[in-house]
Formats: C-alpha cells, structure tokens, sequence
C-alpha cells in the first residue's frame, strides 16, 4: 500500500532475464567492487536465482548473498536456502496481524514474521563484521517507524527481543515517504515527525538493545528514493 518502490512492485518496472544473464550481473557487480549482492524480494524468482548461483559461483563468484526480504517467509522455502544465503536483512514490520492486512495484505503477518526470524538467525547467527567494516554473515532486523505510531514499535521491538535477546542488530529506520496508495491514507499520508521517531528511539533503549543503527528522518528527503524511471534512478 506504501510501497516506496512501488515502480517495481506495483507498476511493472523492469525486464525479464534468464539465468546465464543473471550470473553475469552478479559476476559483473563484483569486478566493480560491490560489496555483496543483494536479492530484494527474491522468493518468487528463487528457482532461476539458484540456477544464476550455480552458474556464477563456479565462474568466481565469492560475495556475500544478501536476502533482503519483508520478513513475510515460510521457513519451508528458507531451509531450502540454508547454506547458501549468508547474509538475512528481513523486516520485522508489525506486531498486529489486522494492521498488516489491511496495509501489506500480509494474513497472519507475526506468525510467519517470528518463525522466519528464528529460521534465519539459525542459519547464519548474529552479524560478522570483516576488518574493513564489512558484515559478511549474519542477520539484520529492520523496522521502519510508521507516522501514528502506527507500526506498534514497542510491540516488534518487545518481540523481537523475546525470539532472539537484545544483542541482535536492528536497523530502526525513520526514512517513511508517502509513496503508493500511501498518499490517499490519513494515517500514512506524512513524513514521521522527529519526536515520532525518538520515541521509538527511547523503546530500543529501553529494551537494552545497542547494536544496529538508527536513521533520523529529518536526515532523509525525497531524492534518497530512487526514480526507477530513469537509467540514473538517483539523479
């Protein structure tokens, strides 16, 4: 419904590849100096994912696989992926299954939410960090702030904390822009404010999280979403 990247997810921005096509993305991304190559969304293209990797790895391929997801996963299809997948960036969004349906469509949100945490964090534990600063294995939970208070922080946060400790790195992200049907919402229809965002801020603290990041909002305006339009989408 917010979608900031709703060109691709809603409008149908892109094009179709094969495999071959892909490994030679992914091979051509680490001989510029990528860091990793990161799958956005990849559940539904990871059979042609596989074939790509099976293709790239033995061609050279050696970065970090990333499987930034929306945190809405069957631990079925995940085991599948054990050994494969080294670094898991999922969101952990919500804490009410209604809310997540009626924005994401996402039935019984919490409940997959929970078991894909716990699935990934057995597959790879806590973030590596390599000596150049680097994460090179391990699981990152993003939760972005909603305007209203509406993505029930303390309730992620207090979740999150009971699946997998305090230790655990969060990204608490504060970059919300009105995108999509997002517009059209009252409740979603703004930036979150600062005090907004402070005060989830406060219930990481609380919670006695320390390691992750935080993304002050004040910090990020529209040009830090890209135009998927556009051959330079950041321009």
């Amino acid at each position: 419904m917010f979608c900031q990247n709703y060109q691709i997810s809603q409008d149908g921005l892109g094009r179709k590849i094969l495999p071959d096509e892909l490994a030679s993305i992914m091979l051509n991304l680490q001989e510029q100096g990528c860091h990793n190559i990161n799958l956005v969304s990849p559940t539904h293209f990871l059979p042609q994912i596989v074939a790509a990797l099976e293709i790239a790895i033995p061609a050279g391929l050696s970065l970090p696989l990333v499987y930034n997801s929306n945190g809405y996963e069957k631990v079925e299809t995940l085991k599948l992926l054990d050994g494969i997948i080294d670094i898991y960036l999922p969101d952990a969004k919500y804490a009410d299954d209604t809310l997540a349906l009626s924005l994401s469509r996402a039935k019984g949100y919490s409940t997959y939410n929970h078991s894909s945490l716990k699935e990934m964090y057995r597959q790879v534990g806590k973030l590596c960090i390599n000596q150049e600063g680097l994460a090179v294995k391990g699981l990152i939970i993003r939760h972005l702030v909603l305007p209203h208070h509406l993505s029930n922080t303390r309730e992620v946060l207090k979740a999150v904390k009971d699946l997998l400790g305090n230790q655990i790195h969060i990204s608490l992200m504060g970059q919300y822009f009105p995108a999509y049907q997002g517009l059209y919402d009252p409740n979603l229809n703004r930036r979150l404010t600062s005090e907004e965002y402070q005060e989830a801020v406060n219930l990481l603290k609380e919670m006695g999280f320390e390691n992750g990041w935080l993304q002050e909002p004040d910090k990020v305006d529209k040009s830090f979403i890209p135009d998927f339009t556009k051959d330079e989408g950041w321009n």
